[in-house]
């Protein structure tokens, strides 16, 4: 909670235009006394729109840090002083909450796509695991020497003539069974 020394001013006090104008002159008595004065307003408007305890004593702070830092664009002809600080107050939790927004924002895209990649993942290895079972069952009606043939060159990456000299087969004869066994396949597995 912000601390309240004293949330009515003394009668001989300083009006909050003469306290700032004093903080803009580095006074740092000024600087409480406005504290004292002002905080429990600017809390009040930050901690309304912010909902949120903690981070309303939080912005209260940067902004009478703010305040400290930039008293010396405070000017009375245009605003009072408790204007011109809760329209800081204003501006501050504003920002909050777009940060706020934006950061949930960013981890729930965050979130979507790291789900989406790990759900794509296992939709790409369940289809493959259909294809490479549709794949086993299709290899295992073709003929031996289909099947034979197919495996050399496809799974073993043998060249046609390489087949031909393992088998003991002519070359044309492992063309023929590839070709042969192959058609049979894409027959089998739906492959136009």
């Amino acid at each position: 909670m912000i601390p309240n020394r004293s949330s009515e001013p003394s009668a001989g006090s300083m009006t909050a235009e003469d306290l700032l104008i004093q903080v803009a002159q580095s006074d740092a008595e000024a600087f409480v006394q406005l504290y004292d004065r002002l905080a429990p307003r600017v809390f009040g408007l930050v901690r309304h729109l912010l909902r949120d305890e903690a981070q309303s004593e939080e912005v209260t702070q940067e902004i009478f840090v703010e305040a400290w830092q930039y008293a010396a664009r405070f000017d009375p002809e245009r605003s009072s002083a408790v204007t011109w600080l809760l329209t800081i107050a204003h501006r501050r939790a504003v920002d909050r909450i777009r940060s706020s927004q934006a950061s949930r924002e960013r981890d729930l895209k965050i979130g979507v796509q790291n789900f989406q990649e790990s759900y794509d993942g296992l939709e790409d290895h369940v289809v493959l695991l259909d294809e490479s079972h549709r794949m086993i069952k299709a290899m295992g009606q073709l003929t031996e020497p289909q099947r034979n043939a197919i495996y050399l060159a496809y799974f073993s990456g043998l060249t046609h003539f390489e087949i031909a000299e393992h088998l003991e087969l002519p070359v044309g004869t492992v063309k023929t069974r590839i070709r042969d066994g192959m058609k049979k396949l894409r027959d089998l597995m739906g492959v136009a």
